[in-house]
């Protein structure tokens, strides 16, 4: 604790501390809150960020800060009260206020104010999927002009041709001998390659433009006041130029299956329609405004990319003798890639009711 105590004193924090303890379930980032002893001065979240998963922390917390500040000048001009709890905000170093980030020779660390009284949920229901589409669609609306030049945080995130090019090297390589009795899904997966790279296809005919998206659009990255509205969104190592498919297409591949991820019984794996639904109508309802007609065209095509682009990085890393993802089993990363395959059939099955649904939307 002593030195999580030498950590915060980095930053130009107000108060004196009292204690600090983690805080939350985080797979990537280590989290703590830190409590001052008075109420009259703010208590604080400090996080270890993840340099092994975020190479560039300059860049990262660039993004960060360009993000939050354009995010704070639209509140404000909106006459937005309460702000510190609609917008995250970073706190600098103590000896360097232009600095969000420490580096303590081995771990990079920030802190931001506590948000009191506010919660984030994990429930995945037509309430909650609304609740997000309005949050997400909001999010990218209020970054549609923003000045700065934004990195990618993780290069090639979601970009499709990468991943199959990821997908094609493991067949040709077939690291541990797996290919012979798993090439059936190879070729489904290889069938539908062109298509699914239709995103990338449409940006270089200059008819898709890259937004700036969340890219990681779960439930559980808003923050929720104790009467249930939407404070803001949360969690934003992730925040990066990419196709408004991002955010849409991700969080409906969680969100609208019936199953889990790595389900063995995929008859338990469905597209969920009400899901869908409901998060497209929240969706809609903040981001219209902005969106071009090819993009909400080609929403329902993002419903099912997603599903296809976590299969072909589950069997990649199956065929590789599974050197990305943590496995419990030898087949682990096989039957995430069934399970992901049954829920983009399921998608594929209902594109028709999807692109009748965004028409009654839009009309």
């Amino acid at each position: 604790m002593n030195e999580l105590n030498d950590i915060v004193a980095r930053f130009a924090t107000k108060g004196t501390i009292d204690s600090i303890s983690p805080l939350g379930n985080g797979l990537i980032n280590d989290t703590y809150i830190v409590r001052t002893q008075s109420p009259d001065t703010p208590d604080y979240v400090l996080q270890r960020i993840n340099h092994h998963i975020f190479t560039d922390v300059e860049g990262l917390q660039r993004n960060i800060m360009a993000v939050t500040t354009h995010i704070r000048r639209k509140l404000t001009a909106q006459g937005t009260s309460d702000i510190d709890r609609k917008v995250l905000t970073f706190i600098p170093l103590a000896d360097n206020p232009e600095k969000t980030f420490y580096f303590d020779g081995t771990s990079y660390w920030r802190m931001m104010l506590f948000i009191p009284e506010a919660d984030t949920f994990d429930v995945v229901d037509t309430t909650y999927s609304r609740f997000a589409g309005e949050a997400f669609g909001n999010f990218q609306a209020m970054l549609v002009d923003i000045p700065d030049t934004l990195t990618e945080t993780i290069p090639d995130f979601h970009n499709m041709e990468f991943r199959l090019q990821q997908l094609r090297e493991a067949i040709d390589t077939d690291a541990v001998g797996r290919l012979d009795s798993v090439r059936d899904i190879a070729d489904d997966l290889l069938r539908r390659a062109d298509h699914m790279c239709l995103a990338e296809q449409l940006h270089r005919q200059g008819l898709l433009p890259k937004r700036i998206c969340h890219c990681d659009t779960k439930v559980n990255n808003m923050m929720f006041d104790r009467q249930g509205h939407v404070l803001c969104v949360i969690d934003l190592d992730t925040v990066m130029p990419s196709y408004i498919f991002s955010d849409y297409g991700d969080f409906l591949r969680t969100a609208a299956n019936t199953g889990a991820e790595d389900d063995p019984d995929l008859s338990r794996v469905n597209f969920n329609m009400d899901i869908f639904r409901a998060f497209t109508e929240g969706y809609l309802s903040t981001a219209s405004a902005f969106l071009t007609d090819i993009e909400i065209q080609n929403l329902p095509y993002a419903a099912t990319l997603f599903p296809y682009m976590q299969a072909v990085r589950f069997f990649a890393d199956y065929l590789n003798g599974d050197t990305y993802y943590k496995t419990t089993y030898p087949e682990h990363n096989l039957v995430r890639t069934q399970a992901q395959i049954r829920l983009l059939e399921s998608a594929e099955a209902s594109l028709p009711a999807m692109t009748d649904f965004i028409a009654q939307c839009r009309s």
